[in-house]
């Protein structure tokens, strides 16, 4: 079965700065592989597209560029935020939360759901940066597919709930955050 829309891939990959000799991001091995639902905007367009047509077996290698990626560093997308906005009972829970290197979800503007990793935590204050954690990175990937099924009726469903409910969120504007 060749991966096409409404097929689940299930892949194992490492992925790398730059290229092959960069420093390695992620690794996923085949023992806690990565599946998606070929089609529904799971994955990046172009790491789709490289996929696009291929079978269980097949080694892939290739690269995005950062434009076509999670695009480049966004200083905007740093930010202080009042700690009033994590206020929260119990204190003790709040300094568990606001630790550096956690990630939160939160709501930013237009109501939309946003992640951020908080940077720095002041007495009055935190920062956070809400950019893609490979935002301002060249992509690079190497892998095999191991596995291509069709999709079930349910999980095809779901997906498209899902892209619906998605429809919108790329045209969050941090420009008029709090700097």
């Amino acid at each position: 079965m060749k991966a096409i829309k409404d097929t689940v891939v299930t892949i194992a990959y490492n992925l790398y700065d730059e290229n092959a000799e960069g420093t390695l991001l992620q690794e996923v091995k085949s023992d806690d592989a990565f599946e998606f639902l070929f089609g529904y905007k799971d994955v990046l367009p172009h790491f789709e597209e490289a996929l696009k047509g291929k079978e269980k077996g097949h080694s892939f290698e290739f690269g995005i560029v950062k434009d076509e990626a999670y695009g480049d560093f966004q200083q905007q997308a740093v930010i202080k935020i009042p700690k009033e906005v994590f206020n929260i009972e119990d204190k003790v829970d709040q300094e568990q939360i606001l630790k550096v290197g956690n990630v939160l979800p939160m709501v930013g503007p237009d109501e939309m759901p946003m992640e951020g990793e908080v940077k720095e935590v002041h007495e009055d204050h935190v920062v956070m940066d809400f950019n893609h954690p490979l935002s301002g990175k060249n992509l690079y990937f190497t892998g095999e597919i191991l596995d291509v099924r069709a999709a079930t009726e349910e999980e095809m469903a779901e997906a498209k709930q899902a892209e619906e409910n998605m429809n919108g969120l790329s045209d969050v504007d941090l420009s008029n955050l709090p700097q």
